[in-house]
């Protein structure tokens, strides 16, 4: 358990002393930050440009928060000038909220911005790491988040299942000066703190998901190992790759190149092409899964993962090839039988860039 939280600590870049992995999914490393932080009457600035942000809305709503949000286009990262502009409209604010990476469009926004704006207006952070912890550059202390969450099952490259969080000592004060408790057992960090606080002085909270927990110290040990700042520029390669590929179809991607986010590709449906369909025929001629476009993008979107030990050479071609086949077979418009190429082009332009 010790083992664990140290390596939690590296792959957040903190040395905030509590971080640890919650017993259940992403979605309750969310809760756990919010239902511990959010009293009644507390106003919360939430950033939304996707599902992720809405679930916070939800969650703030039901701990008795006021929710007051900033609201960019799906596709879009958020816009700090907004964020700032809402701050100086509600200086009572006491959290800032926002996803770094948004799992539903492929978006990357500027969390050491955004965090520095709510700082300057004495707001703590809350951030959702979810699909960038492991993935993209994300510096917990250096940028001073106060309360961040994420999943096992992403750039980790564990099962799903398991939360890791971490709070800043900010953060855990004003859990402390709460005037009522939490409403949730389950979550209190007060009573799971007994349980993760130290080798000698643990206390019973809950029967935690043992195989699980060692799974995700042996894939934490692989990133050590990588090297966090390797895998960040593996990821970015990886998408590189898959971008040469994607673009020589003549397929576009959603987002503006400079916000996109490296292992969630948001790739725009071609004309005239069922978006089921090739998902489909992907599924059970490959056995290659890609995700489909969630709330204002169903059906609009393909989303092609490249996370953790998927975030490989092997998997960029194959996704493309498979693609490619099945996009020629239905007469879709675009350009066939080039994928491989210029993917293939952008690995021995890497290569020879690292070569020097």
């Amino acid at each position: 358990m010790e083992e664990t939280k140290e390596l939690l600590r590296y792959a957040f870049q903190t040395d905030y002393e509590v971080t640890f992995p919650v017993s259940a999914p992403g979605s309750a490393g969310m809760e756990i930050c919010f239902v511990n932080l959010v009293e009644f009457g507390d106003k919360v600035i939430i950033c939304q440009n996707g599902v992720f942000g809405g679930r916070m809305k939800e969650i703030v709503d039901r701990c008795g928060g006021v929710a007051v949000l900033v609201s960019d286009t799906w596709g879009s990262a958020i816009d700090p000038d907004k964020v700032e502009e809402q701050l100086i409209l509600h200086p009572d604010a006491k959290i800032l909220a926002f996803v770094q990476a948004e799992t539903s469009t492929g978006v990357l926004s500027d969390a050491k911005t955004l965090a520095e704006i709510g700082q300057r207006f004495g707001c703590l952070t809350i951030v959702d790491t979810v699909t960038s912890l492991g993935g993209s550059k994300l510096k917990v202390k250096d940028w001073n988040l106060d309360a961040v969450y994420s999943g096992s099952q992403k750039c980790i490259s564990c099962i799903p299942g398991l939360a890791p969080v971490t709070f800043s000592s900010r953060a855990i004060a004003k859990i402390m000066q709460r005037k009522k408790p939490v409403q949730s057992w389950f979550l209190d960090l007060n009573l799971i703190l007994g349980y993760w606080s130290s080798e000698s002085k643990r206390t019973y909270h809950h029967t935690a998901p043992i195989n699980t927990l060692y799974g995700l110290h042996e894939s934490l040990l692989m990133l050590k190992e990588e090297g966090i700042e390797n895998a960040w520029t593996r990821h970015a390669q990886n998408y590189q790759a898959l971008k040469a590929g994607i673009e020589a179809m003549g397929l576009h991607f959603k987002v503006s190149e400079a916000q996109r986010l490296p292992q969630l590709n948001a790739i725009v449906i071609p004309t005239g092409v069922d978006d089921l369909t090739v998902r489909n025929r992907l599924l059970y001629e490959y056995s290659l899964e890609i995700g489909a476009g969630l709330g204002d993008l169903a059906g609009k979107i393909w989303r092609i993962g490249l996370m953790g030990y998927g975030s490989n050479q092997k998997n960029v071609l194959f996704c493309l090839e498979a693609l490619n086949s099945i996009l020629k077979d239905l007469g879709a418009n675009i350009t066939p039988d080039v994928c491989i190429d210029a993917a293939t082009a952008a690995y021995e332009k890497q290569e020879a860039v690292e070569l020097g």
